[in-house]
């Protein structure tokens, strides 16, 4: 028989207390399970799914701030290690967990991760060998992304002073752990965007290094927004992830990889006691190629000389013209004379047949021939011309008339015509 003085519970009660019971025992948890049901993000931005393994199953949800913010993203069918709290969700009388942090769980759980990814970068190209860009000879400025308090920074900056001293400008970033991605990925970005000639000096050459450790210590040279920064970096990259077995995929996007932190100084830059060795050998052996050249071209200038004629030789045919140029000058000289002279005896002839007061004589002459004949002609022309206007002026009169009095008569005719029509 059911007892009468227990306390009656509204639903809304109980599912309440059972919340606060659920949450005060458990709090926060790990759990280890496989994701399933993933369709990727609400419209709201949450993320609502299911962890299971081969007993048992429970929901789960990642809120729209705290999706942002995962290390891992939720996959369908990746083992996962979710930590977060375990609650209830009223509505449905179930209880679900509410994760906090994503994580693959195993080596084999991070290692299948990567090769998805890498396999989805490849297929859009990221890895291409076109893509890789040559590293300078000796650059001007070196660019590091790492950890400024490790031994990875000193080891690179006492390679770079043993090797070829460089300015070196150092991108200090967390190298593991949440957020760690990010700031390499804003590193390499800044680097770049970095003006040519401004006030910090642009690097030509950068360096990702980070010492070595396990997969998950690796894991942020692993994520798609280090790949796609180191991809689109226009100065060359050089990665130094890990040791030489290591192999994260920033490796397969730089220009060059480098198996250690060391092995990356050692590929920027040259050792100056080589470089100034190769500088002074190449300088003697240009030197000692001038001093061949000239000493062939002096002989060669000597055989020529050797072959060139004499002056004598040279001038002999040259006197020999002269000579007989001067033998035919003066004969010439006495002919063009004669002839000079017989031309100018024939033009004082002319002369003396014609004398020019002779001929001034007779246009004196002409002159007073014609002098009186322009007057009389003039006067004459003008008779002529009064006469032509005084019989013109009659023939005027006399036309004048005779068209007055046509004038008159066609009047009266037309007078008369009007007369008869009134």
């Amino acid at each position: 028989m059911l007892n009468a003085n227990q306390p009656e519970w509204s639903v809304g009660e109980l599912a309440g207390a059972l919340k606060r019971t659920l949450e005060d025992a458990f709090g926060h948890v790990r759990l280890r399970g496989e994701i399933s049901g993933y369709r990727g993000q609400h419209g709201s931005g949450h993320a609502y799914f299911s962890l299971k393994d081969g007993q048992a199953r429970i929901d789960a949800v990642v809120w729209k701030g705290v999706f942002g913010r995962l290390r891992q993203r939720p996959q369908e069918g990746l083992e996962v290690v979710a930590t977060g709290r375990i609650t209830t969700f009223p509505g449905k009388s179930s209880y679900q967990i509410v994760i906090e942090n994503l994580e693959p769980a195993g080596l084999g759980a991070w290692m299948a991760l990567l090769e998805e990814r890498k396999k989805l970068l490849a297929a859009e190209g990221l890895f291409a060998l076109e893509h890789k860009r040559p590293i300078p000879y000796l650059p001007q400025v070196v660019g590091v992304v790492t950890s400024p308090t490790g031994a990875v920074i000193r080891d690179i900056l006492h390679r770079l002073e043993d090797r070829f001293p460089r300015p070196v400008l150092v991108w200090p970033v967390r190298v593991q752990g949440d957020g760690a991605a990010e700031e390499v990925a804003a590193a390499i970005r800044g680097f770049n965007a970095l003006p040519a000639g401004g006030a910090i000096p642009r690097p030509d050459i950068l360096i990702v290094a980070r010492g070595g450790g396990s997969i998950e210590d690796l894991w942020a040279f692993n994520e798609e927004c280090v790949v796609r920064a180191a991809f689109e970096s226009a100065i060359p990259l050089i990665s130094a992830v890990g040791h030489e077995t290591d192999t994260t995929l920033i490796d397969y996007v730089s220009d060059r990889r480098a198996p250690t932190p060391t092995g990356a100084a050692e590929m920027a830059v040259p050792v100056r006691a080589d470089l100034i060795a190769t500088v002074a050998d190449l300088s003697a052996r240009g030197r000692g190629a001038v001093g061949r050249r000239i000493d062939r071209d002096r002989s060669d200038l000597r055989a020529l000389g050797r072959a060139l004629p004499s002056a004598d030789a040279l001038l002999a045919a040259k006197r020999q013209r002269l000579d007989l140029a001067e033998a035919r000058l003066a004969p010439a000289l006495a002919a063009g004379a004669s002839r000079h002279r017989a031309r100018l005896q024939l033009l004082l002839d002319r002369m003396a047949r014609r004398s020019p007061d002779v001929v001034l004589a007779n246009a004196r002459a002409r002159l007073a021939r014609i002098d009186h004949r322009p007057l009389h002609a003039l006067r004459h022309d003008v008779q002529r011309k009064g006469e032509a206007l005084i019989q013109l002026g009659r023939r005027l009169v006399v036309a004048r008339e005779a068209g007055l009095e046509r004038a008159r008569a066609l009047q009266a005719r037309h007078t008369d015509r009007l007369h008869a029509l009134s």
